[in-house]
């Protein structure tokens, strides 16, 4: 790769085709098998985007914040790898931002809360967080096409965003936001509800007029033949807020102060959303990354389950036992109720350590599944509930994560199915 990066000047594109083509002669069929998948994005093996892109500009001797743009703009890894080290800088001007052509959205990273988030960013845009589709819609002159986070088109099953976004004075967009089914009294519904709207293709009306959806836009990526990615956030919102009526804007304010953020953050709650998003005013759009300059505060809860069996892991946690079964306890029957699995906030510490404990519990096995003595405590966090026909109690945790372990109590002492189905009416309660 060193070889292809040194690789200038006149038919230097010929030669980094000969060069890779070389490479890949010399390698094993299983090895050109690998090197195959990971550059068109077919290889399933826990590669982030963001290392690939790296690669990718060190391989090609180019900016990174270059390739990353162009990845945003093609809409994926492999026609950029291909024009990165073939063509160089010349093959990553071809990327361009197109209308009708998706572009993959920019990421959050999470925030502990709100002083933690506006102690990294300092003065910031806050909005409120909406827990429901994200899309992205693209208008030129009477077309309108909307497209999902994983840039599927599905105009046909949201006309009212169409109808919206159709009627805006703007000859050229592109916007970036959520769309959430409401209920009659206006508040939102939860995500599983929203996303009924996108698995029918029929009876589009019919589902309008049971679950309306409402579009709420947090940026503008191009207006009127100008392309605002790369400009400051601050500049994008300030060309959103002039394109769009309020009715289809996020709430937003703009501080640096913690006690207007927490007050604002509590108006979010109120009104049934899920928290906030503090975004950095000078940062460009950065698509398809997960930066520090755009940062979540949510509302999260806690619950004492019990693990009820757990699962081998694969790639790098091969060997170790990952994947928990958490369950609630019934004071009814004695036994447990299943909420949900994760493998999310296990520390390598945490995986030998609950390997070696659930082993030493193990009642059986079913293929990669080992069942255990329901006898270890974890303390679990999670975003909220949503209604579940997978598991016996019907319902089940969003977004669990293991927050640690609890050898101060014992399974008897862990929450009850009541007390889960008490907090998801509350749940239910404060969406309306």
């Amino acid at each position: 790769m060193r070889l292809v990066r040194a690789t200038s000047g006149k038919g230097s594109g010929r030669a980094r085709a000969a060069q890779l083509d070389a490479l890949f002669a010399r390698a094993s069929e299983e090895e050109r098998d690998f090197l195959a998948r990971l550059i068109v994005g077919e290889l399933r093996q826990g590669a982030l985007e963001g290392v690939m892109l790296d690669g990718i500009a060190s391989a090609s001797a180019l900016p990174a914040n270059e390739v990353r743009r162009a990845a945003m703009l093609a809409g994926g890894l492999a026609p950029v790898a291909k024009a990165a080290l073939t063509e160089g800088a010349a093959g990553l001007a071809r990327f361009a931002m197109r209308v009708m052509h998706p572009v993959q959205p920019m990421l959050a990273s999470p925030a502990v809360d709100l002083e933690g988030a506006l102690a990294a960013l300092g003065t910031a845009s806050i909005e409120w967080k909406i827990d429901g589709a994200r899309v992205q819609v693209h208008k030129s002159e009477g077309d309108v096409r909307v497209f999902t986070r994983s840039l599927n088109e599905v105009t046909a099953a949201v006309p009212e965003i169409v109808e919206a976004v159709r009627a805006l004075p703007a000859r050229e967009l592109i916007l970036d936001g959520e769309t959430i089914a409401l209920a009659k009294d206006g508040a939102p519904l939860p995500f599983q509800v929203t996303m009924r709207r996108f698995g029918r293709k029929l009876e589009v009306e019919r589902l309008r007029a049971e679950l309306p959806l409402a579009a709420f836009f947090f940026d503008c990526l191009r207006l009127d033949g100008a392309d605002l990615d790369a400009r400051p956030a601050s500049e994008r919102f300030e060309a959103l807020a002039g394109a769009l009526p309020a009715e289809l804007l996020i709430p937003r304010i703009v501080t640096g102060s913690v006690a207007e953020g927490a007050a604002f953050l509590e108006q979010a709650l109120a009104a049934g959303h899920e928290g906030v998003m503090a975004k950095a005013l000078d940062a460009p759009y950065e698509a398809g990354r997960r930066g520090a300059s755009w940062l979540k505060v949510k509302r999260t809860h806690t619950l004492d389950l019990v693990v009820l069996a757990v699962e081998w892991g694969s790639g790098r946690r091969k060997g170790w036992l990952s994947n928990l079964h958490l369950g609630a306890r019934d004071p009814a029957s004695g036994g447990f109720v299943m909420l949900g699995k994760t493998f999310k906030g296990l520390t390598d510490a945490t995986l030998e350590w609950q390997t070696a404990e659930l082993l030493a519990r193990e009642t059986g096995r079913d293929g990669h599944v080992v069942h255990v003595r329901p006898e270890l405590v974890a303390e679990i966090a999670f975003n909220d509930l949503q209604e579940s026909p997978h598991y016996p109690g019907g319902l089940a945790l969003r977004f669990a994560r293991l927050k640690r372990y609890r050898p101060d109590k014992t399974a008897a002492q862990a929450d009850t199915i009541d007390t889960v189905r008490a907090l998801f009416a509350a749940q239910t309660r404060s969406a309306r």
